[in-house]
């Protein structure tokens, strides 16, 4: 019986401590100006953050509904169309930045470039 009162104490424990340790996630940010990379920072964020949570919180950023207009000083010029456009582990992403949601050791590029749409 106190065996069993042992077990039951223990094993909530050490599932608190486990969810504890998964509560963040790692996430690799490079920034590039056309092919050169410019910046590089790992950021540690909250399970479920956003591309923009993680951008905000390694650079100054300027944005407007979910999207990006200047990081770290750097803007984008709408007459020359040059932009600012991201990536998630070298895939284009469809969504905002603050609607994109990163997992534990994804690594976002952003890179200021002419757009040739």
């Amino acid at each position: 019986m106190s065996l069993l009162m042992l077990i039951s104490v223990v094993a909530p424990a050490t599932a608190t401590t486990v969810d504890a340790k998964t509560k963040n996630i790692k996430v690799t940010y490079v920034l590039k100006k056309n092919k050169k990379q410019i910046a590089k920072k790992k950021v540690t964020l909250k399970k479920n953050a956003t591309v923009m949570d993680g951008t905000k919180k390694a650079w100054k950023v300027t944005e407007k509904g979910g999207f990006i207009s200047a990081i770290d000083g750097k803007k984008q010029n709408n007459k020359k169309k040059i932009y600012w456009t991201f990536k998630v582990n070298g895939k284009n992403v469809n969504v905002s930045a603050d609607k994109k949601k990163l997992k534990n050791k994804d690594k976002v590029t952003f890179t200021l470039a002419k757009y040739n749409g």
